[in-house]
């Protein structure tokens, strides 16, 4: 249990550091296309382990958005999306559950469950995620059309960097 305490503890510092100090600077914008946002902190929703009790869950995920939102200045659009992902993220996984079912022990990784089980359960919470940031972030219906772009590509990139990371922090294939 310490282990999973300790690993968990360590990837929140990891990726609220990598976020706030690393993809805060990396800028996409080319002229008039400012679209691309690269969201990393949501991997620590998606990586908890299976059992994490669903108000805990939705605790951790407003605290990592909150702490985002603290070097973001940004009001709480982080802490709502974060806390947003947690709760959806029980339903994600009961939709998409084996037909042996989990082992409620492990955490969602690619290593545990496949790279198209853990790609497919990424896209579904790293969309909605980014759906309810940029939503949240806009906060009217006349946005509409920069919601969706914003959403697209920014999806894009933060999947490519959510995938290199199972790739770098979990390896076995």
């Amino acid at each position: 249990m310490n282990s999973v305490l300790f690993s968990n503890g360590l990837r929140f510092i990891g990726l609220l550091l990598l976020q706030v100090l690393v993809l805060k600077r990396i800028s996409f914008d080319f002229e008039n296309f400012n679209y691309i946002n690269v969201i990393a902190y949501p991997i620590f929703i998606l990586l908890l382990p299976i059992r994490t009790p669903h108000a805990l869950l939705v605790f951790l995920g407003f605290l990592i958005g909150f702490s985002v939102d603290i070097f973001y200045d940004s009001l709480g659009v982080h802490a709502s999306a974060g806390a947003f992902s947690a709760w959806i993220r029980p339903y994600v996984i009961a939709a998409l559950e084996p037909r042996g079912g989990y082992n409620i022990n492990h955490s969602p990784t690619k290593k545990r469950f496949g790279i198209n089980w853990f790609f497919i359960y990424s896209m579904i919470i790293m969309l909605a995620h980014l759906a309810f940031y940029f939503s949240v972030e806009a906060f009217a219906f006349k946005f509409i059309l920069t919601i969706i772009l914003k959403t697209i590509f920014s999806f894009l990139v933060s999947m490519i960097f959510i995938i290199m990371y199972q790739y770098l922090f979990d390896p076995t294939d």
